[in-house]
């Protein structure tokens, strides 16, 4: 099985990858997909930069970068994997790249944006989810356990 792992460089995404190391861990045979997609460049970036090869070449180091954590994770795991950084609309480049690697699953983390603001603008995960021809999951961020109340007598 191969699992595509978006990674924006959010903790969320962080959390979807230990999840998918955790399903390998108990005996899951996969391979992983890292993948990060560069929004297009800017009018400003089109200005400043003046060269389309500059723009690509800094979106890939950018897009290597923010690889670099899952990556250490799935290393220290031991698990195969294959990286990929793409340019353009988050959620269609993540549909073009799951078809291109021939994924069987998604494991991405949600953005945590509230429901109307997900259903105003449309979220990537959400896009994804219904776009996909695959079986998608999605990992929410960890909720901080909060304090449990005392009563102190001051």
């Amino acid at each position: 099985m191969k699992i595509l792992l978006p990674i924006d460089g959010s903790a969320v995404c962080l959390e979807a990858v230990r999840f998918a190391i955790r399903m390998a861990q108990e005996g899951l045979q996969c391979s992983m997909v890292l993948a990060n997609v560069q929004e297009p460049a800017t009018l400003y970036e089109w200005v400043v930069a003046h060269d389309q090869q500059v723009i690509e070449e800094a979106s890939a180091a950018a897009g290597a970068h923010t690889l670099a954590a899952a990556q250490a994770l799935l290393e220290t795991s031991g698990i195969t994997y294959e990286c990929e950084v793409a340019m353009g609309d988050p959620a269609h480049t993540l549909i073009d790249i799951l078809e291109n690697f021939q994924c069987d699953l998604v494991v991405m983390g949600a953005s945590g944006m509230s429901t109307l603001r997900s259903a105003l603008l449309g979220s990537v995960s959400n896009e994804v989810l219904h776009a996909a021809g695959v079986p998608v999951v999605i990992v929410k961020a960890v909720e901080p356990a909060e304090p449990a109340e005392t009563d102190e007598v001051e």
